[in-house]
């Protein structure tokens, strides 16, 4: 772009007046917890423009129309335990309000779970091997790369998923919709009926499932009436296509942006704190932050590698995730998984593909210090050569250069700005 090296200029100056500034007569935020709002209009003016060259755009831009009625039904699927071939679990038992659109776990809890949050993990729920992801921002525009894996991801107007040419829609969204309803442990349970039945990797034992659970709604004495008129249709003739995109239409409203402190720091001049502006500025320059955590979403939805511990069972096996490298079987793409959007990330701890961190503090730690976050002499041997085989990928990233704690901190203050609530408050 043709302004980016007089924002690389001007950032670097910011950064030089940060230091400078820090050794000042001022308030300090990590001891009182008080942070002025910030008043040097040289580094805000570098801020601004630096996000928007890392793309940043209004939330209102990125929203995809929706159906009021189809998102009123969706919304009754996703609360529908209807929607678990066993009955046992619904889209919201994972998705709640109070743990940022997840569910405050390390690993979800499929099938069997009951209750919140921790509630859940002590129950006799089916642990699942990955953390469970937010929804925000997901089905927005140019949204198109979906779960840790990229399992799902629209590429060239091409929607890749597990359903190969038989992809159930060109949406990337209501193909992502499509595939928790049939995966084991997470809303299938796994009995012998169901083994010897309906598991196996293709599409008919896909479409099996998915048949059962439309008539299940169409036969609803709730739901199917509202799904008929919503889809202009008599109720008995609903299919799973028609469950799929009320619920996709339900989270592309319910979870879209809103706006945000930065949003309005940015676009209409409103205040920031010095702790936010001095985490800006190396969000943006030194600490290299926005070469993966870029565009609308703070996401390249790409593919790296970060040495975050792994916590619990993994995909592929206790202790190890492969990543990427379980859709596309590349060497090269072990242990990467995708960039993490950032909207309302202070919300949605623990964090990593497993869950292994509780803090954000920590996670960016890891992004730059990973071994400080693990204690080697308790690991086995396997678990360190494990730990070993993380770190190479992660030593091929555009690292941080290394953050004393305080700047951490700052990045923390500047994250907590893009924090919003679903009323848009």
């Amino acid at each position: 772009m043709k302004s980016v090296s007089r924002v690389i200029l001007l950032l670097a100056a910011a950064a030089f007046l940060t230091a400078l500034t820090s050794s000042c007569d001022r308030p300090e935020t990590s001891r009182t917890g008080f942070s002025p709002v910030a008043t040097d209009t040289m580094r805000m003016a570098a801020l601004r423009q630096a996000a928007i060259q890392g793309g940043l755009r209004r939330a209102a831009a990125l929203e995809i129309p929706t159906d009021p009625e189809r998102v009123a039904v969706g919304r009754l699927i996703f609360e529908s335990r209807a929607m678990s071939i066993n009955g046992e679990i619904s889209c919201r038992d994972c998705h709640l309000d109070k743990f940022g659109s997840a569910d405050g776990l390390p690993n979800a809890i499929g099938v069997g779970g009951e209750g919140e949050g921790r509630e859940r993990m002590e129950s006799d729920g089916r642990i699942l091997p990955r953390n469970a992801l937010p929804f925000w921002g997901r089905g927005g525009k140019g949204f198109d790369t979906f779960f840790w894996d990229g399992k799902v991801q629209k590429k060239d107007d091409v929607v890749a998923s597990q359903y190969g040419e038989h992809s159930p829609s060109d949406d990337p969204l209501v193909v992502a919709v499509h595939l928790p309803s049939v995966e084991l442990r997470e809303m299938v349970e796994d009995t012998i009926e169901i083994r010897e039945t309906v598991v196996s990797e293709d599409v008919g034992a896909a479409n099996t499932i998915q048949s059962e659970l439309a008539k299940r709604f169409a036969s609803d004495t709730d739901i199917g009436p509202l799904l008929g008129s919503a889809y202009d249709r008599d109720a008995s003739k609903i299919s799973f296509a028609e469950i799929a995109d009320a619920l996709a239409q339900f989270i592309r409203h319910e979870f879209r942006l809103r706006p945000t402190r930065l949003e309005r720091f940015v676009f209409d001049r409103g205040p920031i704190t010095e702790a936010e502006l001095a985490g800006g500025v190396l969000f943006y320059g030194r600490g290299r932050c926005v070469s993966c955590h870029n565009g609308p979403y703070f996401s390249d939805l790409d593919f790296h590698a970060v040495a975050f511990p792994q916590a619990g069972f993994g995909k592929n096996g206790f202790g190890i995730d492969e990543g990427r490298y379980n859709v596309t079987l590349d060497p090269r793409d072990r242990f990467l998984f995708r960039t993490a959007p950032l909207h309302n990330v202070t919300q949605t701890a623990p964090y990593s593909h497993s869950g292994s961190i509780t803090s954000l503090k920590d996670a960016i730690i890891a992004h730059f210090d990973p071994l400080r976050l693990v204690d080697t002499n308790s690991m086995d041997v396997r678990q360190r050569s494990d730990l070993y085989a993380r770190l190479g990928p992660a030593a091929l990233e555009p690292l941080p250069t290394a953050l004393r704690d305080e700047e951490v901190d700052q990045l923390v203050a500047f994250l907590a700005m893009l924090e919003f609530s679903s009323d848009g408050n």
